[in-house]
């Protein structure tokens, strides 16, 4: 099965209400689209998040650096285009915009595989398409025009729990400490004790004191219950800083959405700088290295929580075994909003605080081109 040609697409879906994290503004969200015809008429289809700006730019990656090494190639041979992709492009950058290229790539060819096999990805990777993926309601983000935080974390938190999820994870880092504080404990006023409450610093703090300080504050704010996790809440490349908190706070420390390719995953196990692992395939180097970490954190009796992408991470959930849960977030909230951009039967269904996998061939998505055309014209 010969590749005949590898295509990237931009395209930018606006945001519904401005909005924040700990370090950035949000107004719309930018993906990277592939798609990969093959001699065999089983085309693949792939995406990566690519950030709120410069997304043209990866398209370029694709077709300068990537698409080059890939059009003739068996796509069977996935862990041979990933090796001389990434040989190749040692100059260009072995880390960042060209892994986060290769992971759509990636991605798009094993899509294409597990359709000539006719079967979903899950199911060709050894999983179960029938059982439910476990998965939490992501959220708790900073909305432009709040004006009592507090009351607006509790008010998803009723929501989520509407829609059947028990585990839940928000925002902290933009506030001050004791505004962050506050809306932990809101949270936890309306999940009691019938569910999981993961915090999500997205880098915030400098340091390690400044990190210590918060989540001090944050477990006071907890009282009784146990936070799930602490997400990210130095840059990711203070790995000796996040391991430091590990070591020292009862809440587990999580990490690595950022971080991409095998040896960064080596990094952290070795220094002991994660008690849970967050892979997310659009960045990390698509499924083939995805895999490949997986299997790393499973030997060390580590469990992961990948980051995003639930559309493809719900297939690679239901065939690894140390997945903890997968983050979903509902499209309606309008902050992950890759799902604008696929059909409405191929969207990914939820229910009883988990994941449903359909029977559908490959990774299961499909692209809606009539919403893609939409948003390339700058509207939305």
């Amino acid at each position: 099965m010969k590749i005949v040609s590898v295509s990237a697409r931009d395209v930018g879906v606006p945001l519904k209400t401005p909005t924040r994290i700990s370090t950035r503004e949000i107004l719309a969200r930018h993906y990277l689209l592939i798609n990969v015809e093959t001699d065999e008429g089983v085309d693949g289809i792939g995406y990566a998040y690519s950030g709120t700006i410069g997304g043209e730019a990866f398209v370029k990656v694709v077709e300068d650096l990537i698409a080059p090494l890939v059009v003739g190639a068996d796509a069977h041979d996935v862990a041979g285009i990933w090796a001389r992709v990434y040989q190749e492009g040692l100059l260009a950058g072995r880390r960042g915009l060209l892994i986060r290229a290769l992971s759509a790539v990636d991605i798009a060819l094993w899509d294409a595989k597990a359709k000539s096999a006719g079967l979903p990805l899950a199911a060709y990777l050894g999983g179960d398409v029938t059982a439910l993926v476990p998965a939490y309601a992501s959220g708790g983000y900073y909305l432009a025009g709040e004006t009592d935080p507090a009351r607006a974390v509790r008010e998803e938190m009723e929501l989520n729990r509407e829609r059947g999820f028990a585990d839940h994870k928000i925002k902290v880092g933009a506030l001050p400490i004791a505004g962050d504080a506050e809306r932990i404990a809101a949270a936890l006023e309306v999940i009691g004790g019938s569910g999981r409450l993961a915090i999500d610093a997205n880098n915030a703090y400098a340091d390690v004191p400044e990190a210590l300080a918060a989540i001090r504050e944050f477990e006071r704010a907890a009282g009784d219950h146990q936070l799930w996790w602490y997400e990210e809440p130095l840059s990711p490349d203070k790995i000796a800083g996040h391991a430091d908190l590990a070591r020292r706070v009862k809440t587990p420390i999580a990490t690595g959405e950022i971080h991409q390719t095998r040896w960064d995953f080596r990094q952290l196990i070795e220094n002991r700088a994660a008690d849970i692992l967050q892979p997310d395939v659009g960045v990390l180097g698509g499924i083939t290295e995805y895999l490949r970490v997986a299997a790393a954190a499973d030997a060390f009796d580590l469990p992961t929580a990948p980051h995003w992408h639930a559309n493809i991470h719900a297939h690679l959930a239901a065939a690894l075994p140390n997945t903890v849960a997968v983050e979903h977030f509902i499209l309606e909230k309008d902050i992950y909003n890759f799902e604008r951009i696929v059909t409405e039967e191929t969207r990914l269904r939820y229910a009883d605080g988990g994941l449903r996998l359909s029977s559908r061939p490959g990774i299961g998505v499909a692209f809606d081109e009539d919403m893609i055309a939409f948003f390339s014209r700058g509207r939305g």
